[in-house]
């Protein structure tokens, strides 16, 4: 049997159309193998792409905690935010703030509250002292470590 240019193809087709890396014909004589490269994506970069991510967070996470370190001596003591989520100023968009500046507070006071996943947690007041400013608009994001406002 002589291998027609016709079943060539289709035996191609068949190759590119299905799994197969490989088919090969024997008839007497007469041999074919018909051979598809395969290239494997290697696995370190798959491996490295999350690798990556991870030290792009962290580049930024110590960006706030040095700015907060080098203000703190101007404004007075920073309070800052123990998570990720968005800043509220109040417990409801129609009720009063928690603190304004200027206002007295105390250990333990809620001084506002920072929403992480659907939760709302209220960040309150470790010192006791004077509001100098508020670093944060209500309904703003918040990163770790951010300050949120200055009491002294």
């Amino acid at each position: 049997m002589k291998f027609e240019t016709d079943y060539i193809e289709k035996l191609a087709k068949v190759l590119a159309d299905t799994g197969l890396t490989e088919i090969s014909l024997e008839d007497g004589e007469q041999a074919i193998t018909l051979r598809k490269d395969v290239v494997v994506a290697p696995v370190a970069p798959v491996v490295s792409a999350p690798v990556q991510a991870a030290p792009a967070a962290q580049a930024q996470a110590p960006s706030a905690p040095a700015q907060a370190a080098s203000e703190p001596a101007k404004k007075g003591t920073p309070i800052t935010s123990p998570m990720v989520g968005t800043f509220y100023k109040s417990p409801s968009p129609d009720a009063d703030a928690f603190v304004s500046v200027g206002q007295s507070i105390k250990t333990g006071d809620v001084v506002c509250i920072v929403e992480a996943m659907k939760m709302m947690n209220e960040i309150k007041s470790e010192i006791s002292g004077k509001v100098v400013e508020i670093c944060v608009e209500d309904g703003q994001p918040v990163e770790f470590g951010q300050v949120l406002m200055y009491v002294e």
